[in-house]
Order: C-alpha cells, then sequence, then structure tokens
C-alpha cells in the first residue's frame, strides 16, 4: 500500500473523539459476536430444532420496531448519551447470564427471555455508531471513517466468532459470560471519552414532543428519493440476504456440513474476513466511491454470490463462497450508510439513522419464514429461493429509483459532503 493510500486509511485516527470510538466499537462487537455463536449453538444443541433457532435469533432484533425513538433521543440528548447507556444496558443483561450460567440455573428458556430484552436495545446500536461518526467528524474523511467504523463489526466476526467457541468450549458458558461482560464494560468507558459533536450550523430547537421529531423524520425519508431507496433496500437485504450468513449459519454447519462448533466459527469468519477487507479497501479508496452507484452494484454481486453459496456442496467451497459474498456485503452496506448521513439533513441524521434500523425488521420476519421453509424444502432450495427473490427485488430498486442512485452528478454520489 502506498504512503498517500496509508495515510488516507489512517487519517480518521487523526480525531481524538475517533480514537476512543473505535476501540469502543470493537469490543462491543466482540461481544455481540461472541454472544450470538454461544448462545445460537446453545440453543440449537438443547432443543434440537432449527425453529428455536430461528425464534432465537429473530428475537436479538426485537428492537427495531423502537429503533427511530433511540434517534430521536440521540438527535434531542446527544447521540453519545444514548449509547453510552445502551452498552451499559449490555452489560447488565450478560452479567445476569453469566450468574444464571455459573449457578446452573441456565436453560432455553432463560436464554430467550435475555435475547430478548438484549434486542429491545441491540438492533439501535450500529445506527447511533454511525449518527456518532457523523457528528464528530470532518466531512473529508467521513467514507474513510465509516469504512474503518465497520471494520469493528467485520474483525469482530472472524476474531469474535472464532474467539466465542474456544473461550465458551475451554472455559464453559458461566467464565465465557463474564469475558464478554468485562468487554461490555470496557466498550462503555471508552464511549465516555468520546468528544462533543462538530455543528456545520447553528443547532435547531427541538420539537415540542418526541412524537413530532419521530413523524418529521419518517416524513424527510418519505420526501427525499435517495434516502427512501437505500432503506428499501435495506429491508430487502435484511430480509432475504442476512439470513443466509447470519442466523442460519449454527444450522448450515451442524446439519448441513456436518461439522461442530470449531467449523462454525470457520464459516461465520470467512464472510467477516470478506467483509473486512471491504471495508479495508473502502476506506483506502474513500475519496474515489461514489455511495450510491457502489451500493447498488455490490448489491446485486452479494446476491449471486450468496447463490452460489446455497449449491455448495462442501464446507470449503461454503466458507468460500461466504468470504466473497461477506466482500461484496461490505461493498453494498458502507457507502449505504455514508449516502444516508451525506444525504440527510444536519438535525434529521440520528432519526434518519433509527429508521434505518426499523429496516432490520427485516431479518428475524426472514429468519422466521426461513425455519418452516428449510423444513420443507431443505437449506439449499430455501437459501436459493431468497437469494434469486432478493437479486430481483434489488434490480426492481435500482431501476424505481435510477434517477436518485445512478447519475454522477446525484447527491447520493457526492465524494464528499
Amino acid at each position: 500500500m502506498s504512503t498517500t493510500r496509508r495515510a488516507s486509511l489512517l487519517a480518521p485516527f487523526g480525531q481524538r473523539s475517533f480514537r476512543f470510538q473505535w476501540p469502543a466499537d470493537l469490543a462491543t462487537s466482540w461481544a455481540f459476536e461472541m454472544e450470538t455463536l454461544i448462545l445460537g449453538w446453545f440453543i440449537l444443541v438443547e432443543t434440537g430444532s432449527v425453529v428455536w433457532l430461528t425464534v432465537f435469533a429473530s428475537l436479538q432484533f426485537l428492537g427495531t420496531l423502537i429503533a427511530p425513538m433511540f434517534g430521536v433521543m440521540g438527535d434531542r440528548i446527544g447521540h453519545r448519551t444514548v449509547l453510552c447507556a445502551m452498552r451499559a444496558c449490555y452489560a447488565a443483561l450478560a452479567a445476569t447470564l453469566a450468574a444464571l450460567a455459573l449457578t446452573g440455573r441456565l436453560g432455553p428458556a432463560e436464554v430467550f427471555v435475555i435475547a430478548a430484552l438484549t434486542g429491545l436495545v441491540r438492533p439501535s446500536d450500529i445506527g447511533m455508531r454511525n449518527a456518532v461518526i457523523a457528528t464528530t467528524m470532518p466531512p473529508g474523511v467521513l467514507m474513510g471513517a465509516m469504512g474503518l467504523g465497520r471494520t469493528t463489526a467485520d474483525s469482530a466476526r472472524v476474531m469474535g466468532a472464532l474467539a466465542g467457541v474456544a473461550v465458551a468450549a475451554a472455559l464453559g458458558m458461566g467464565l465465557a459470560y463474564l469475558v464478554i461482560t468485562g468487554l461490555y464494560l470496557l466498550a462503555f468507558l471508552l464511549t465516555l471519552g468520546i468528544g462533543r459533536p462538530r455543528r456545520e450550523g447553528p443547532a435547531p430547537p427541538p420539537a415540542a414532543s418526541p412524537w413530532r421529531d419521530l413523524g418529521d423524520g419518517f416524513a424527510h425519508v418519505w420526501t427525499t428519493p435517495a434516502l427512501l431507496a437505500a432503506i428499501s433496500l435495506a429491508f430487502l437485504v435484511n430480509l432475504t440476504a442476512f439470513p443466509l450468513s447470519g442466523g442460519l449459519l449454527p444450522y448450515v454447519a451442524r446439519e448441513v456440513y456436518g461439522t461442530d462448533r470449531t467449523g462454525l466459527g470457520y464459516l461465520a469468519a470467512s464472510f467477516a474476513g470478506g467483509a473486512l477487507l471491504g471495508s479495508l479497501l473502502l476506506s483506502a479508496w474513500a475519496g474515489r466511491v461514489r455511495p450510491g452507484r457502489t451500493m447498488l452494484i455490490a448489491c446485486t454481486l452479494w446476491y449471486v454470490l450468496l447463490i452460489g453459496f446455497s449449491r455448495a456442496e462442501t464446507a470449503a467451497g461454503g466458507m468460500a463462497m461466504l468470504a466473497l459474498a461477506g466482500f461484496a456485503q461490505s461493498l453494498s452496506q458502507v457507502p449505504m450508510a455514508v449516502l444516508l448521513l451525506r444525504v440527510a439533513k444536519e438535525n434529521f441524521r440520528g432519526r434518519v439513522m433509527g429508521v434505518r434500523m426499523l429496516a432490520v425488521y427485516g431479518l428475524p420476519v426472514g429468519l422466521l419464514l426461513a425455519g418452516p421453509l428449510i423444513e420443507r424444502l431443505g437449506f439449499r432450495d430455501t437459501a436459493t429461493l431468497y437469494a434469486a427473490c432478493g437479486l430481483a427485488c434489488a434490480l426492481a430498486i435500482a431501476l424505481r429509483w435510477r434517477a436518485a442512485l445512478w447519475p454522477r452528478e446525484a447527491p447520493a454520489n457526492a465524494l464528499r459532503s
């Protein structure tokens, strides 16, 4: 990598706020990935049912329905304040689960309750992270900062996945959850160090009611074609793409490829490794990426690769296709977040990201539909159906909002905000 590219990649770390936020997000992401794989495997082994596995995975996204209100509160009292409260909540719930595991009282019912409580808060974390980056970083390094911010989740899916299964196997559920609790506490402390937001103009007075704020946020998305297109695409990929590479992986590892918990870790790490490479590439080439075009092209490629994954006969082939799909996923999702933050008005960013997280509700819906379909059709046919339908709908979105997403001069394709 040239000196110029290296400097572009590391430029966001020149901001003190980002030097606190990046490790805080990293610790949170590691804890998320460890929890997801440890508990997903626990549920599958204890119940022996793919339907219960999809119920567990969907509960983690229960809070998508209230995600816009997190955005409203972020716009009102500060995104950093809301993010701190969320991470304190994660730590408290993880400590509760650790106590249950250490005392031998942990069963599927307790896991479902904890997953539901965590799921009320957790879906809004990524949106709050992105809103904090947008309000604390100079416009010229926003794409680079978003790419580096995404590496916290991608690297966690690699190392967090492998570490999660290794820690659980070596220490047991109780001690593994003490490690997870420690990661959440570290994230909370580091989040306190994030600086105050930058403002491009005077702060507008808040509306009389949070509900009015919420309505204004929905109206802003609905009347801005680029925002509405991106939110529609976000719902689509959560409905049809992410279930195949996330919540269903424990089933794929155990029932399709006949591997164990370590094999599950390798599958998750393959997807995340490709995503990490994509995020790093975007950070290095931030000044040349046109968000709207990149989002559409990469999303189409992502679905094509998922069709390849659905037909892979061996674990090695599945890992290869997952790695390529993860790469395309990053090239789609990071530009999508940048597009939303650049096109949205400054005082609407938290609400727009809240509406974006509402689109994550497609994920639990997709998971719940996948369970019965897999029992009837099998994983390979169900996954092929999901990816093919997603590809067709993504092309339809690209055609419907072509004028807002494709022209070089469109705001959605601005190289800088």
